[in-house]
């Protein structure tokens, strides 16, 4: 396996994922082959955790008890989201339409 290959990604647009360390989930609208954020974000993570550059990076549509924000993941900190339940934020409604499944998929002519 060449190491200059992208690597694929795991999760795909429109699916709803949860922190695996933090209590937030959302839904995935963009998504980084590798780390396409700032030195300064990355750097602002403590060590302990910081995620590896070299994996796929994801935009979140996010919430959690409180608050609806946008967040960027590692790939490696987040796991599928099975609850069924629907992603509350506001813009997911602008972008996405709720499949019967619990996923979301782009509304027609939407390009991510």
């Amino acid at each position: 396996m060449g190491g200059d290959r992208e690597r694929i990604a795991k999760f795909g647009i429109g699916q709803v994922v949860k922190h695996r360390r933090y209590p937030f989930r959302g839904v995935i609208y963009d998504v980084d082959p590798v780390f396409g954020n700032t030195e300064e974000w990355w750097l602002a993570i403590p060590e302990e955790v910081r995620p590896r550059k070299d994996q796929p990076f994801y935009h979140l549509f996010a919430e959690n008890a409180e608050t609806e924000y946008v967040a960027y993941v590692s790939e490696q900190n987040l796991l599928p989201d099975n609850s069924g339940e629907p992603i509350r934020h506001p813009q997911v409604d602008e972008i996405f339409v709720r499949t019967d499944a619990g996923d979301y998929r782009l509304k027609p002519g939407r390009q991510h």
